[in-house]
């Protein structure tokens, strides 16, 4: 990034991703997708990089921010607060020598049209370098300022994990791992590991995931040698649990009720070689269109149907099934490795909503599954009001509904189900409960 242009606008179309994941809500992925469409692939991914650093430190970085300026910035000013961070994120958290990121920060604030800015990104930022470790001192004095989250999250997780939440939080500051599924109805793991590592890609089974392979460094998955013939999917090993514990037989009636983008729905595949009979439902049908590319490559099929599990009339033919896979809606606390804006999207008012739509789903699952089936409840949630309380305020108001035992070996034991702690085994944070229906 020797040039005029390739430091000052790479910076700007991050600085516009930013904005409108900062100040207008919008998620971090379509942001990046549309700031970097017409960026040559170097610089997109340095835009990317440097975007998700400042987004999985912003509640650190908007502090220090905060505790710097001499009185707060007017509303208007609300993008110089967060060009302030992108700068604070070089410094901090990103490796670029500390006055080329503050030349750089204040000559976009110049280049976005606000000249009367530069002063005050110059001045704050210098300041950061003379003041590093005393800013870092700060930082470490609270949780959610030490992990970067927020406070309600903190305290969430405190409760839902009190012998690990320290770990879990810093865990959540980490870049996830890109984990392989392996297909092994048509190829070992050890055989795809061997294939890779020829390849020049290094890769670790697993440790609690018989299907699982770990790449040592993430890639595109056009490099990935099997992806496109449909022998590996990329899906983090706690997800691959969902698959394996629902454990479908040759011959069943399944459901995948809330079926979109299909990673789930292709293992179910997969774990059974295509010999059940498969319904993938998702309301979104512009999301259903993934979960049938995702299928084409792989080669299976399922019925693929567009409709709301809360209205089954709609779509469903009145026959039950023998098991469904219900992965619901949910905070995504578990994936905020992946996906560090939901730390600052979701609300704490967001999950009682979320959990009484958990539970209405639930209901409505357990009228499609016939007596002797079962049902397994999954998020990718760390907040026990989504997961045990949910599943476990439905079972005490549901006569014929059974907890079952998980065949998982890893994860924490709740009173209902079983909880995965995101980074444990670097996976990412998941809760299952298998409910059986009496016959």
């Amino acid at each position: 990034m020797s040039s005029r242009r390739a430091t000052w606008v790479p910076r700007r179309q991050c600085l516009a991703a930013l904005v409108r994941v900062l100040l207008h809500g919008e998620s971090l992925t379509v942001a990046l997708a549309d700031e970097t469409a017409d960026l040559p692939p170097r610089e997109a991914a340095w835009v990317r990089a440097l975007a998700f650093a400042t987004v999985r430190w912003y509640v650190q970085l908007e502090a220090m921010v905060e505790g710097m300026l001499d009185r707060p910035l007017k509303p208007r000013d609300a993008v110089i607060r967060v060009l302030l961070c992108q700068g604070l994120a070089e410094i901090f958290r990103f490796g670029t020598p500390d006055h080329a990121a503050v030349r750089e920060t204040a000559e976009l604030a110049r280049a976005i049209q606000r000249p009367g800015a530069v002063g005050l990104v110059n001045a704050l930022l210098r300041r950061a370098l003379r003041e590093r470790e005393l800013l870092g001192q700060a930082m470490q004095r609270t949780p959610a300022l030490r992990h970067a989250c927020p406070a309600w999250l903190v305290a969430g997780i405190r409760a839902s994990y009190p012998e690990r939440w320290e770990a879990v939080l810093e865990a959540s500051t980490r870049a996830a791992p890109m984990t392989l599924r392996v297909n092994t109805a048509r190829v070992s793991r050890a055989a795809m590991q061997e294939r890779l590592e020829r390849a020049g890609l290094a890769a670790q089974p697993h440790p609690l995931v018989p299907t699982a392979l770990t790449l040592a460094e993430p890639v595109d998955v056009d490099a990935i040698p099997g992806f496109a013939d449909g022998l590996l999917s990329v899906q983090d090993a706690a997800a691959q649990w969902a698959g394996l514990l629902l454990s479908p037989q040759p011959g069943e009636r399944i459901l995948d009720a809330c079926a979109a983008p299909g990673g789930k729905t292709g293992h179910l595949l997969e774990a059974s070689s295509g010999g059940i009979d498969l319904t993938a439902l998702d309301v979104d049908g512009a999301r259903m269109g993934r979960v049938r590319d995702n299928l084409r490559r792989l080669g299976y099929r399922a019925q693929l149907v567009i409709g709301d599990l809360a209205d089954p009339e709609d779509w469903w033919d009145g026959r039950p099934f023998d098991a469904i896979l219900l992965d619901v809606p949910c905070s995504a606390t578990g994936v905020i490795r992946r996906h560090p804006d939901i730390k600052l999207l979701r609300r704490a008012a967001d999950i009682p909503a979320l959990a009484a739509r958990q539970r209405e789903l639930l209901a409505q699952a357990w009228r499609l599954l016939r007596p002797g089936g079962r049902l397994l409840y999954v998020t990718c949630s760390l907040l026990a009001d989504e997961n045990e309380r949910v599943v476990g305020s439905w079972l005490a108001a549901t006569p014929d509904a059974k907890p079952l035992p998980l065949a998982f070996p890893g994860g924490d034991d709740r009173p209902v189900g079983r909880a995965v702690a995101l980074g444990a085994e670097d996976m990412d944070g998941f809760y299952f409960a298998l409910l059986g229906r009496a016959g």
